[in-house]
């Protein structure tokens, strides 16, 4: 990762399947910048309570303190001036205004950091998150290990018959798979 100083905002989003390690990235990243005495500012959405409420956790059990939010504009509602990164935690869960939201805080020349799953359980495009990773300057796509085979896996294999987009959930409801254990849903339509 290229650190680039002085007044150039920029985007990167972290992005993957579930027990990936986004979120323990993300935290990484956000103790790096705090011990360069960087202001930081951490969002996550609000339906995200899956271990905390007030925090951002890793399946690893890393955490920071965030603000949980509902939408993107209260994001923006919320930002100090003096702050130089902002972090969002989840981003798939957010309206598609996430994008605006994220580009006007990097023309203001803050560093923007977005986790959040690319795919979703149907293993199709999720939420904001195509269009941020082709807004973004820096864009890590993490892998997780296939819990059938071992391989690198790229996809959330829902284990539950929910048909929702969003069923938030961890272990037990999710498995990372590969591209050839992976099953992808039928469609409505072919039921």
């Amino acid at each position: 990762m290229q650190i680039i100083k002085g007044k150039t905002g920029w985007i990167e989003v972290i992005c993957g399947p579930m027990f990936s390690g986004k979120s323990e990235e993300l935290i990484r990243r956000l103790r790096r910048a705090e011990i360069a005495r960087q202001r930081v500012q951490i969002f996550k959405h609000v339906i995200d309570a899956r271990y905390d409420s007030d925090n951002i956790v890793s399946h690893s059990c890393q955490s920071l303190p965030s603000v949980a939010v509902s939408a993107a504009a209260d994001i923006l509602a919320r930002i100090d001036d003096r702050t130089e990164l902002v972090a969002i935690d989840e981003a798939q869960f957010f309206d598609a205004e996430l994008v605006a939201v994220c580009d006007r805080l990097a023309n203001q020349g803050k560093r923007i950091i977005v986790a959040g799953l690319d795919l979703d359980y149907r293993g199709v495009p999720f939420g904001p998150m195509p269009h941020l990773i082709c807004r973004a300057e820096y864009v890590t796509k993490q892998l997780a290990i296939c819990m059938v085979c071992g391989d690198p896996a790229g996809f959330t294999q829902r284990l539950t018959p929910s048909r929702d987009q969003i069923q938030v959930g961890a272990t037990g409801m999710y498995e990372a798979r590969c591209r050839h254990h992976f099953e992808a849903p039928a469609s409505q339509g072919e039921e």
